[in-house]
């Protein structure tokens, strides 16, 4: 598990997920499974894609989220 990946759901944050919040989550998840923290010229244009596409697939995941008794919190 990468430790400094951070949950980005409530009620962990307050508040929705920032675009900076995903994306630095999913740039940290490509960087522990590729083992580069930056890649080589090379591989730089899959290196990023791949960022965008988790991070597409984090926002996503978040909208879809149905946090049990959230709205009770917020209400109460």
């Amino acid at each position: 598990m990468c430790r400094s990946i951070k949950t980005l759901r409530p009620p962990v944050l307050p508040e929705e997920a920032t675009e900076e919040e995903i994306r630095a989550a999913a740039l940290q998840y490509v960087r522990k499974v590729s083992g580069f923290r930056a890649p080589a010229a090379h591989n730089q244009e899959v290196f990023e894609r791949a960022v965008e596409v988790i991070a597409e697939a984090t926002a996503e995941l978040l909208a879809g989220l149905e946090v049990r008794g959230a709205a009770r919190r917020e209400a109460g």
